[in-house]
């Protein structure tokens, strides 16, 4: 059977884990490839709230296998709060049964999170990840297959903490490593973890072979890419469709759909050029109805007109077989609705995004406009969509303006919108009919 992959679009938070929760009901393994807990998915069922950072979105749903890929990052202590907290709702402890690490994951250590706290200029979550990503590259990094060889290992422990002190003194770092304690955090991992490591590459392949459906499920997005992304303004791993194979250990010939998850404007957190930024009472209206604060960080998210111009730049880079829009429902009450098509950089128009951060700073935003249409209590957007759901009603049963700027962007865009989410909750969300 084919592999499924949802991707962000955008700058990330374009609800993704929503989406990765609904699809779960027909999958039976849902896989993170990339990043770490740096990301933030939240998903809305009735009145629980859940907010995932290392867990996939898929844990909801109790048939669904969980796998933490090849390509991840992973800190012990935030995914042992994270079972910890699931375990305290649900009254199940998912690594016990359902929950698969890679054995090639690499591991987030306290150093890692020492050195991503002296950040000042990208504006990191400070969780470790760039600096796990760069240990990794410089093939000195620790993976959770490889705890077994160290543990009890006195001389690694000491030339290993030995090297992060330097790198610790030379960065500016108050705080050491002490090899005992680092022996103990090591042996620590692999009593909490070593039941759940396994080669997961190897699961997935056998369970694609045997007709179950896989979905792989993107962190951050494409705009925040290392290479496709707004450099240096990006998260340290390869975001986009290249790497969710790569990162799941199965190769690409398994996948079949490509899901692009934008929202119906454009937000970002953080520092780096963004063109269709707003800062009057219609970018306002954005962070206040649509509650624009970050998962992970808490940051207040920059929010601006929706950009095509970005969003063709993550089509072709991803080759999206479809879209799904969310949070429609945020732009209720803003009339006229814009949407920006094309750049104005040094007196010339254009239409893709220059790889310069600093060009794209000096982007100027070339903007249409819509109608707007009116707003709308959550509730009434719920019953909206659970009426279009029973009726088979599809875009119809949105208002004709909302109608209109769906089927614009998908003109614009040339990749079709398949559902459109009007709110947070798991059943707020219109299938396309046709």
């Amino acid at each position: 059977m084919p592999a499924s992959i949802v991707l962000g679009a955008q700058w990330g938070d374009e609800g993704k884990g929503k989406l990765v929760d609904r699809l779960a009901g027909e999958v039976s393994w849902v896989v993170r490839f990339q990043g770490g807990n740096n990301a933030g998915h939240t998903v809305v069922l009735g009145d629980r709230v859940i907010k995932l950072h290392l867990l996939p979105s898929g844990i909801t749903r109790k048939e669904c296998n969980l796998v933490l890929g090849d390509g991840m990052v992973i800190d012990p202590w935030v995914l042992r709060q994270e079972l910890d907290n699931w375990l305290q709702q649900t009254g199940e402890d998912p690594s016990q049964s359902r929950l698969f690490i890679s054995e090639r994951a690499h591991i987030i250590l306290p150093y890692h999170r020492m050195l991503d706290s002296l950040d000042e200029k990208i504006g990191t979550t400070g969780r470790g990840i760039g600096p796990t990503y760069a240990d990794k590259i410089n093939r000195i990094g620790l993976r959770f297959g490889d705890l077994s060889e160290v543990i009890g290992d006195v001389d690694w422990a000491e030339t290993v903490s030995l090297r992060m002190n330097s790198d610790l003194s030379a960065a500016g770092a108050e705080g050491r490593i002490e090899a005992a304690q680092l022996a103990q955090e090591v042996a620590w991992i692999h009593d909490t973890f070593g039941q759940t490591v396994a080669n997961t590459g190897v699961m997935l392949d056998n369970a694609l072979k045997l007709g179950e459906n896989v979905l792989l499920e993107g962190a951050q997005g494409c705009l925040l890419d290392i290479d496709q992304g707004t450099y240096p303004f990006v998260t340290s791993s390869v975001t986009s469709r290249g790497n969710a194979t790569h990162g799941a250990g199965i190769h690409p010939g398994h996948i079949e759909q490509v899901i692009g998850i934008v929202k119906a404007y454009t937000t970002r957190v953080g520092a780096g050029p963004m063109p269709s930024e707003l800062f009057d009472s219609d970018g306002d209206h954005m962070t206040d109805v649509g509650h624009e604060f970050g998962t992970t960080t808490g940051r207040r998210r920059r929010c601006g007109w929706l950009d095509l111009v970005v969003l063709r730049h993550a089509n072709r880079v991803n080759g999206f077989t479809s879209m799904a829009m969310t949070k429609l429902d945020v732009l209720g009450g803003i009339d006229p609705l814009k949407i920006c098509v094309g750049y104005r950089l040094d007196g010339k128009e254009i239409h893709e995004m220059p790889a310069s951060s600093a060009a794209l700073a000096r982007c100027e935003p070339i903007l249409i406009e819509m109608p707007g249409f009116p707003p709308e209590p959550l509730e009434v957007w719920l019953d909206l969509a659970k009426k279009a759901d029973v009726e088979g009603l599809g875009y119809s049963a949105l208002p004709s303006a909302a109608q209109a700027y769906i089927g614009h962007v998908e003109n614009l865009l040339g990749v079709p919108i398949t559902s459109v989410g009007i709110g947070p909750d798991r059943d707020a969300t219109i299938e396309r009919a046709d």
